[in-house]
């Protein structure tokens, strides 16, 4: 099956509501806290090496970056939060922005939130899904780097994560294993953001 989104290209970032492409069609947001592997897991979904830049420097996303995959369809990078040395300005700057992005966004059909399966639910990714619930967006989240941790302690993570996002969330967020590296989960995570994107 060819790849929906082989064909992504990178068309704007915006850092305020202006710089937004006008609100119609479908986009999935894509969240996750700086090193998680977020921009690796957009290259993968895309089978392109650089579409989002994997920086050495996490943190570097400071805008909603836009990528179009088909006309009116997009995939936007959302700010990296973490070791993201930023002033509090900008980062409250941030938060009114995001604030605004998802209670008043028509176009947003989705959420991925990306983790380190490592290091999972922290309170940016809390706080990014409490937004994809609060609006009534579905969520997946991606748990990244699944390579690093042996099948069965895979497995133990992926379950232990489920049960809390289901206590907290009920059946709006959906759970995966993921690995840039090894492509565990990447077909899975495709066909989650195609079906949100209608493509």
């Amino acid at each position: 099956m060819a790849n929906p989104f082989a064909r992504a290209r990178y068309v704007l970032s915006a850092h305020n509501y202006r710089q937004l492409p006008p609100d119609q069609g479908s986009e999935v947001a894509f969240a996750g806290r700086s090193n998680a592997g977020k921009s690796s897991a957009l290259n993968a979904l895309a089978q392109q090496n650089a579409l989002a830049r994997v920086s050495k420097t996490p943190g570097r996303t400071q805008q909603l970056v836009f990528f179009e995959v088909q006309p009116h369809r997009h995939l936007v990078d959302l700010p990296g939060y973490g070791y993201a040395k930023v002033p509090k300005d900008l980062q409250s700057h941030w938060q009114q922005f995001l604030d605004g992005y998802f209670s008043t966004r028509d176009a947003l059909q989705g959420l991925v939130v990306i983790m380190d399966i490592r290091h999972p639910l922290k309170d940016y990714d809390r706080q990014m899904l409490g937004y994809a619930a609060n609006r009534g967006i579905p969520a997946h989240a991606v748990l990244t780097k699944a390579d690093k941790l042996s099948r069965g302690a895979t497995a133990n993570t992926l379950q232990a994560v489920r049960m809390e996002l289901s206590r907290v969330f009920g059946d709006t967020v959906s759970v995966q294993a993921f690995s840039a590296e090894s492509k565990q989960g990447v077909d899975e995570l495709r066909a989650v953001v195609a079906r949100w994107m209608g493509v």
